[in-house]
């Protein structure tokens, strides 16, 4: 074997334990130790990772990564239904990824905050494409414009987030908590879209 193929294979090792090492524990359970005692040589994580955090952004990368990925190939960029339901077969089918996409959004590391929003951006892209998608197949209110109805969008998705992240919330389980977040959010932007009454205005 070449020496970048080992050195490719043992990266591959330490993002693998330490994916399920924050996946399990999160950012601030997670350790360097713990890693370790998955098999990995401290040494070999230091040699190629400068400390905890790159480790953990570089998890949370291949985790977005991931999640992309499933996504762009599904083609559901423009189907609001399909793609609620992809994200959430994604987040059943690999918790460990989904843990540290959620504590990313509704937690993030004060310290890392800055390097999680650049990590998280490509899937915002998606998002808005979502919402682009379902603006343009509506009849907008006079006097809505269509940049008007993706900052709404943006706002009540912040907000939507910011009460996931509040103590409202810190009873549950995480695994709870992203069952939660994305059933309420899909219905969330069906109310937002098609309200909540039947025929109209009720007198």
């Amino acid at each position: 074997m070449k020496r970048t193929e080992r050195t490719e294979l043992t990266v591959s090792k330490i993002q693998e334990a330490a994916l399920e090492e924050f996946g399990v524990n999160g950012y601030a359970g997670g350790t360097i130790n713990n890693i370790c005692k998955r098999g990995i040589n401290k040494g070999l994580i230091y040699h190629n990772f400068k400390d905890k955090d790159e480790l953990y952004l570089v998890c949370l990368e291949n985790s977005c990564k991931k999640l992309i990925s499933m996504i762009e190939e599904s083609g559901c960029v423009s189907d609001q239904l399909q793609y609620m339901k992809l994200r959430m077969h994604f987040f059943t089918e690999y918790p460990n990824e989904a843990h540290i996409f959620f504590e990313a959004i509704l937690q993030p590391q004060e310290k890392l905050r800055d390097r999680i929003k650049q990590i998280l951006e490509p899937f915002e892209e998606i998002n808005e494409r979502i919402y682009r998608c379902v603006v343009s197949g509506i009849t907008l209110r006079d006097g809505i414009t269509e940049k008007d109805a993706i900052d709404y969008f943006r706002q009540m998705q912040r907000m939507f987030n910011g009460y996931f992240s509040s103590s409202a919330y810190h009873y549950m389980t995480l695994d709870k908590r992203i069952r939660e977040h994305e059933m309420n959010l899909s219905k969330l932007l069906d109310f937002m879209l098609y309200g909540i009454a039947k025929g109209g205005t009720q007198k």
